[in-house]
């Protein structure tokens, strides 16, 4: 079936593992893109048995080509996970063209590049799933995160978008904003600036990645299917709305 095939950005580490991991769990045929260290990449694939395809979500073209062969080996994909992100963190006043284009690149445009290739077949099967991992700081904004925080910000109004364009075709496009997730890279803070995050975060402790994963496995299954256009908030009580 058609709707069993899920592809997730930056899926090989952090929250897109757990995400990739939850849906192989839930029975989706997973395949997850990365676009560094090979190594780690290869690893996680062993260890989970999720097929890894390396390219950059930033280009359009190398999104077409993946998504063509990927579609070949195991049908149309039904379910999109747009996770794929870096972060080029610099006072707006210091950053330079190529550090604002890289993040909005992979960032944001990763969504076109990624929901244009795939939109026209889950409309013709009239089901599909689309979700994307904002973040906090695309909400509240962050000190150094201009281009970081656009993006995150962005995501939410092209979702609510393409939701409004595609509502009557049986596919939900939703946005998941965590806050400071539990991931390997956030561990790997100083202890004493970690100490400061947790504070500031009202349940006192770090996100789980699982927890993220849980509420993408509630809204890509069909009983999510009058849930469209959303932001879902994971951070704690760190931001209201």
């Amino acid at each position: 079936m058609s709707k069993k095939v899920a592809l997730v950005t930056g899926g090989t580490r952090g929250i897109g593992a757990a995400i990739a991991e939850r849906l192989k769990h839930d029975g989706f045929t997973t395949v997850c893109s990365y676009f560094g260290k090979d190594d780690a990449a290869q690893d996680f694939s062993k260890k989970t048995g999720i097929e890894v395809i390396k390219f950059d979500a930033a280009y359009f073209e190398s999104c077409k080509s993946a998504i063509a062969d990927i579609e070949k080996k195991y049908g149309d994909i039904s379910v999109v996970i747009n996770n794929a992100g870096i972060t080029r963190d610099r006072f707006l006043h210091k950053m330079n063209l190529e550090e604002w284009n890289a993040v909005i690149n992979t960032n944001l445009n990763s969504l076109f590049n990624i929901c244009r290739n795939t939109i026209e077949k889950m409309r013709a099967n009239n089901f599909g799933r689309i979700i994307s991992i904002s973040s906090i700081n695309g909400l509240k904004g962050q000190i150094g995160q201009t281009n970081y925080s656009a993006a995150k910000a962005g995501i939410i109004g092209f979702s609510k978008a393409l939701a409004l364009e595609n509502a009557n075709k049986g596919i939900t496009v939703n946005v998941i904003a965590p806050g400071y997730v539990g991931t390997d890279m956030v561990k790997k803070i100083d202890a004493n600036i970690l100490k400061g995050i947790v504070s500031q975060i009202p349940v006192g402790r770090l996100a789980e990645p699982k927890e993220i994963a849980d509420l993408t496995s509630y809204l890509v299954s069909e009983s999510a299917g009058f849930i469209t256009g959303a932001t879902f908030s994971i951070n704690g009580g760190q931001y209201m709305q």
